[in-house]
């Protein structure tokens, strides 16, 4: 019995409105005047039909008689239950609405070859251990959109934003230290975001960008280009790797101009020492940037009205067969 309810269940009617329309020829009965009497048409009618395929059995004749007005109603009904639009749904499917746009930037500036960092108890540069993380944070997005800018002496998207969280890891997997340049272009690579998101049609987004220099190459300063990504809606975390220091080393990031960044897009500053204190801060973020995200279902469905229309093919040619006969 309970098969027999899911079965029902499938089963729907997408216009069931069409069914006032079943007491339609009774109502012209109704309601039009009788035709006037008039010399017969040549034409083979219904009532012909039957009578021809029961014979002269009187007793048959009658049941036909009576039968015309069943067999045109059932051929009215199934052109109504196909107006209907009888329908077949399949097995629900899950659909998640996605929720933010995420973009990484990641320094390869030459400074980040330096190997002042320990990976799996061994010495490893800066870049690797970034690597290392940030692949993990990568792949707790499945319900966002990632792209990934990689900066130096200049600002390139090697990943636009995307859903293929694969991609954009082999993508940060073949970055190469220098590919970018040697120097650090800290505000071209905000600017070169909202232009991205600007392209792609978004009017808000996230940024995450992790360098260890200070701001020694580029056209648009860090503040600037801070400013301009307020405007947009571009919310910016910064991370610091590797050691402090001023604004004149090329190996020591500015941790003044990186903190007001974060202060003025409504983000936070991090400082990661270790490759630890960096899984740790891509965990912070992941945390602050919740996807809010609502799943709905997709019943795929199959049309039926081709059966009660092709029911009323076959019985009109069954009837023609046999008034042939």
């Amino acid at each position: 019995m309970s098969e027999w309810l899911s079965l029902l269940h499938q089963l729907d009617l997408l216009w069931p409105w069409w069914l006032a329309l079943l007491p339609l020829p009774w109502l012209v009965r109704q309601l039009l005047p009788p035709a006037p009497e008039e010399p017969p048409l040549l034409a083979p009618t219904l009532f012909d039909t039957a009578k021809q395929s029961v014979g002269g059995n009187q007793l048959m004749r009658k049941v036909a008689k009576h039968a015309i007005p069943l067999w045109a109603w059932l051929l009215w009904a199934l052109v109504v239950l196909a107006a209907m639009r009888p329908v077949w749904y399949l097995t629900p499917t899950p659909l998640i609405q996605q929720g933010k746009d995420i973009m990484l930037a990641v320094d390869l500036s030459g400074s980040m070859e330096k190997p002042d960092m320990r990976l799996h108890g061994q010495a490893a540069d800066r870049l690797s251990v970034v690597k290392e993380v940030v692949q993990d944070f990568i792949q707790s997005r499945e319900n966002d959109r990632l792209g990934l800018v990689v900066f130096g002496s200049r600002a390139f998207v090697i990943s636009p934003l995307t859903y293929d969280l694969n991609s954009v890891k082999t993508q940060l997997q073949e970055a190469q230290i220098g590919m970018a340049g040697d120097n650090t272009a800290i505000g071209d690579a905000i600017g070169l975001t909202i232009k991205h998101l600007q392209q792609a049609g978004k009017q808000k987004g996230v940024l995450i960008l992790l360098t260890d220099g200070a701001n020694t190459d580029g056209v648009v300063q860090p503040l600037e280009a801070a400013a301009q990504a307020k405007r947009f809606g571009l919310k910016i975390y910064t991370i610091a790797i590797g050691r402090s220091g001023g604004r004149g080393g090329g190996y020591d990031y500015d941790e003044a101009t990186l903190k007001r960044i974060a202060e003025i897009t409504g983000g936070q500053f991090y400082l990661a020492r270790n490759p630890q204190q960096l899984a740790e801060i891509y965990e912070a973020i992941n945390r602050l940037e919740q996807t809010p995200y609502a799943v709905h279902s997709y019943r795929a469905h199959t049309e039926l009205f081709v059966w009660p229309l092709g029911a009323v093919l076959l019985i009109s040619l069954t009837l023609a067969l046999r008034r042939r006969k």
